[in-house]
């Protein structure tokens, strides 16, 4: 990854992208209408985190719920993931982007599973934005994944159990490679995180917005760098240990 970037700008940032739908249905048109505005929003926030130096996104595209909505809905988001992945993947390789998908790919379609092996390994090396796409994914079903890969480990006497600590989770988190999100936003006007990073976002900066995901453009992102900037992050320490100097913060600190 590049050198970090100043501690005003997140290392890595995390986005729910909401309100599709609604910004279709305000305008009469069908909820697929409203999924190919949201991706047009996309590429505004991968533009923005390139400009900025931002060294991973993580954005939350389809959850592991999402597949009970209407058919024709989950249809529309199907062929819109499938058209997206053959006409982007290139021009975000050219500009050093790696993509990779956390979550479940099992469910998805045989010709959608191929795409994403595709655009994995196309861009694997590539260094300038970390860009990680949750599909069919959820931070309960990912904490349980990796339970199942430390109980694994322990069958196989690889691990003792006495020696499962936070860190050895996180280990086996979806991730696990990157820096924990410092900055989260949901537009959409919902204030929740929906089963999103449920491990990865306990330290995390949140950032919500009314605004649509269709309308987002540079000027809302640069307002939440703004708020987040002027934030102070303590890790369970005082302001006052945090003013002294650096510190070495610690999830396992009480807050």
């Amino acid at each position: 990854m590049a050198a970090a970037p100043p501690a005003s700008i997140p290392r890595h940032l995390a986005v729910i992208m909401d309100g599709n739908g609604r910004w279709a249905e305000r305008r009469k048109r069908p909820r697929a209408i409203g999924h190919r505005a949201g991706a047009r929003a996309v590429n505004v926030c991968i533009d923005f985190c390139l400009d900025k130096g931002i060294g991973a996104l993580t954005l939350f595209a389809f959850s592991s719920e999402n597949w009970g909505r209407p058919e024709e809905e989950v249809g529309a988001l199907m062929k819109l993931f499938l058209n997206a992945l053959e006409r982007e993947v290139d021009e975000l390789h050219r500009r050093g982007v790696r993509v990779r998908f956390i979550g479940n790919r099992e469910r998805f379609a045989a010709p959608i599973r191929e795409r994403m092996d595709n655009a994995e390994a196309l861009t694997a090396g590539n260094t300038r934005l970390h860009l990680s796409i949750a599909a069919s994914s959820g931070g309960r079903q990912d904490i349980a994944r990796a339970a199942r890969a430390l109980a694994a480990d322990v069958a196989a006497g690889r691990l003792r159990a006495d020696d499962i600590d936070e860190a050895a989770v996180a280990a086996k988190m979806a991730l696990a490679d990157l820096p924990a999100p410092d900055l989260f936003i949901r537009t959409g006007g919902d204030h929740r995180i929906s089963n999103f990073l449920l491990w990865q976002l306990a330290y995390t900066e949140l950032w919500f917005t009314e605004t649509l995901w269709p309308d987002l453009d540079a000027a809302l992102l640069q307002e939440a760098l703004d708020d987040f900037a002027g934030r102070e992050r303590r890790f369970g320490l005082t302001g006052a240990q945090i003013a002294k100097g650096p510190q070495q913060s610690t999830e396992s600190t009480a807050a």
